[in-house]
């Protein structure tokens, strides 16, 4: 047993300790200046347009005329054979016409590339302009696919074209599309181990094996905690607030980014490939067509959250709402769109097809009764000290000040807060933050975090001990350009879950410490670290 340190101040940037040069400026790409980047796994690739975005007249964007045609995104599973036909021939049109050319099929894919890998700065500042694992992440990818499907409905000459959704989150949809085993919509760097038939989607990404009723309950379960009981709060659902300039930077993407987002991507992937192109790494997999199902579907998530929430507004952050992405629209004008530009679905005239979300009452249940699970885990009362199996060293946590996930770990956290009124709980959500995590070699990293967990070895999603997930994506937390000393630059990162709810579920809200256990997956812990564990709050 070795003693960790479970309630420092530390882990992710806090505004308050940053050097805030760059405070209050939104965010966005110097186009004048498109440089070589860096991919998932910290390999160089280039990305950059051959027609330079600074030399092109940049234009507002314009809302469609409120009296335009509607576009419906259906699911992917319910599209017809004439709508299969129509938009397998768009596409076979698309990665057919010049290579320069904005539209052409590679050429939008790296866009992707472009705003994922760092290969422009942010301006007036050397630090990258990246859209993920941040608020970024819904309002670019939102407006990427908006432009994507229209250029799609211009090649079409129709107006009313919309691209389908893979609604993996339903039980139906928890197959890969077989419209995307077709033609111009197929692609050959696929897993073809978990799109054999018939695998069932696995969010959690473990692999187990499970019988297809079975996969499909744990990933109802993990959908209500990634919506829901995980989701309280804008941040925990958005991401953090990435800031202007390298001291802005934070590394804590929302629950649906972390998974099924970044879970499903990989899922698809190719395993023998170095990173799992095409879906599996983000410099590549925009390649895939599948690629822009997935993503209606997390936008589609967006909508459904915001609307639990009451359509409240997500950020009032002048940052956040005047920060701006370009793209070239179905007329080929590059067009400076905002994040407050795309935070209406019904001004930019499309809707989704409404369909049953058996995950909504899919609430998780304690695997132990309460009552028999906190007689156990007294037993292990005594000093708050990191149990790891095996380990009997106590001295090389305290060297190094993080430890390793090569193994389970387990440790007791103090709550600051006991005994809060319901008012208090809805006002503030109990936050548990695991902080200070290195990805050392840049691969596919993924651990479960569990709460009051008796035995990990038999717990998932459909566990109310699940608190949530880290999944790293093959990245690197680069921050500042290559030319800027990019490669000294990275940073850790930190995962915050919301547990207000499972805590009470636990019947454990009123208790003055838990137990948190870290469970790697699939041996992908041996090049992570921690440094530590601790209950915040957030409003």
């Amino acid at each position: 047993m070795a003693r960790i340190p479970v309630n420092p101040d530390g882990g992710e940037q806090r505004d308050g300790s940053k050097s805030r040069e760059y405070k209050g400026i939104p965010l966005k790409a110097n186009l004048s200046v498109c440089h070589a980047s860096f991919s998932d796994a910290d390999r160089p690739v280039y990305c950059c347009p051959a027609w330079k975005d600074a030399d092109q007249t940049l234009l507002d964007f314009e809302f469609p005329d409120p009296s335009s045609p509607v576009r419906i995104r259906r699911p992917v599973h319910l599209v017809d054979e004439e709508f299969v036909a129509k938009y397998e021939r768009a596409v076979a049109i698309m990665k057919q016409i010049p290579p320069d050319h904005p539209h052409n099929f590679w050429r939008q894919a790296n866009m992707h590339c472009l705003y994922c890998t760092g290969a422009y700065d942010q301006a007036n500042s050397s630090a990258l302009f990246k859209i993920h694992r941040s608020w970024l992440f819904f309002p670019w990818h939102r407006a990427f696919i908006y432009f994507h499907e229209r250029i799609l409905g211009k090649f079409m000459g129709d107006d009313t074209f919309a691209l389908p959704y893979w609604s993996w989150d339903t039980p139906e949809g928890m197959w890969f599309p077989d419209i995307y085993r077709k033609g111009a919509l197929n692609e050959t760097e696929r897993d073809a181990i978990h799109l054999r038939e018939p695998a069932v989607d696995d969010f959690d990404y473990v692999d187990h094996d499970l019988a297809s009723d079975v996969q499909i309950a744990d990933n109802l379960a993990f959908m209500y905690h990634q919506m829901i009981s995980g989701a309280k709060k804008t941040e925990l659902f958005m991401g953090c607030k990435l800031r202007s300039g390298v001291e802005g930077w934070c590394d804590g993407p929302g629950t649906i980014e972390a998974a099924p987002h970044n879970t499903l991507h990989s899922w698809v992937g190719n395993r023998y490939n170095p990173e799992r192109e095409n879906m599996g790494a983000f410099y590549s997999a925009a390649r895939d067509e599948v690629f822009y199902a997935h993503h209606s579907n997390i936008d589609r998530m967006w909508t459904v959250w915001k609307k639990l929430h009451g359509n409240k507004p997500e950020f009032v952050d002048q940052e956040w709402l005047e920060s701006e992405f370009t793209f070239y629209d179905e007329n080929v004008r590059l067009r400076r769109i905002k994040v407050r530009d795309v935070l209406n679905i019904d001004k930019l005239r499309y809707q989704y097809e409404d369909i049953d979300m058996p995950w909504l009452a899919a609430r998780p249940k304690p695997s132990v009764d309460p009552k028999i699970a906190r007689n156990i885990l007294k037993k292990r009362d005594g000093e708050g000290v990191l149990r790891m199996p095996g380990e009997t060293d106590r001295s090389r946590v305290y060297e190094h000040g993080s430890w390793t996930l090569d193994k389970t770990i387990t440790v007791r956290v103090d709550r600051p807060r006991i005994n809060r009124t319901r008012q208090e709980k809805e006002e503030e959500e109990e936050i548990l933050v695991v902080y200070g995590i290195d990805t050392k070699r840049s691969r596919f990293v993924k651990f479960d975090v569990f709460i009051n967990a008796v035995e990990e070895t038999v717990l998932s999603p459909k566990s109310r001990e699940f608190a949530g997930t880290f999944v790293n994506l093959h990245h690197v937390s680069r921050t500042k350009s290559h030319e800027d000393g990019g490669e000294g630059s990275k940073m850790k990162s930190h995962l915050k879950l919301g547990i207000s709810e499972l805590l009470e579920d636990l019947e454990a809200d009123e208790d003055d410490s838990i137990w948190v256990t870290l469970v790697p997956r699939g041996g992908t812990g041996v090049n992570t670290t921690v440094d530590g564990v601790r209950i915040d709050y957030m409003k």
